[in-house]
């Protein structure tokens, strides 16, 4: 998204069954994130990467879809702003991941989260098919404690220990072959 400019986002997640995806993965992207502001009508984010920092206002989601605003702001102001977020943050590291002609984003949670492996594709439109690869577990789009404002307020436990491997074989026995989806 443009700096300043509105758009809408309609994504896709799901957890990762297994680690087969790293080996088409891009480089790891760092990022500290924090939430100034959440409620029924949305998020207020203050996000820091090696590829600079924004403060992004999220619209309500209605099914798959929200709007999204985000604008860069200097460094220094970003890691202010992330000082007033407390412990309402979250560390991760994002790879890029091609697959059948889509980019999908894999998250792999540090900190508190650690275990927890999401990956989400971005789409067009809500009811756009795409080819699901087979690192995929079960999909969590609708579930709010897999949003990342939920996972940096730790409201919901994750996956640590004996539970992450809990969640794994669970993911691992929902994943099928190659297959095709839509909403």
């Amino acid at each position: 998204m443009e700096n300043g400019r509105a758009s809408v986002e309609i994504e896709r997640k799901f957890l990762v069954a297994n680690e087969t995806w790293r080996a088409a993965a891009g480089p790891p992207i760092r990022y500290r994130q924090g939430y100034l502001s959440k409620t029924a009508l949305g998020t207020v984010r203050v996000r820091v990467s090696d590829g600079g920092a924004y403060v992004t206002i999220k619209g309500r989601r209605r099914g798959l879809t929200r709007h999204e605003l985000s604008y860069a702001v200097p460094l220094g102001e970003a890691e202010e702003l992330l000082a007033l977020c407390g412990s309402w943050t979250l560390e991760k590291e994002r790879h890029l991941v091609e697959h059948q002609g889509s980019i999908w984003e894999v998250d792999v949670y540090l900190g508190a989260a650690a275990g927890l492996v999401v990956a989400e594709i971005e789409l067009e439109r809500e009811d756009q098919l795409f080819a699901i690869p087979p690192w995929l577990g079960p999909e969590v789009s609708l579930d709010r404690r897999y949003r990342n404002s939920s996972i940096a307020l730790q409201a919901e436990p994750y996956v640590t220990g004996e539970s992450s491997r809990t969640v794994t074989l669970q993911a691992e026995a929902c994943v099928a072959s190659e297959r095709t989806v839509a909403l």
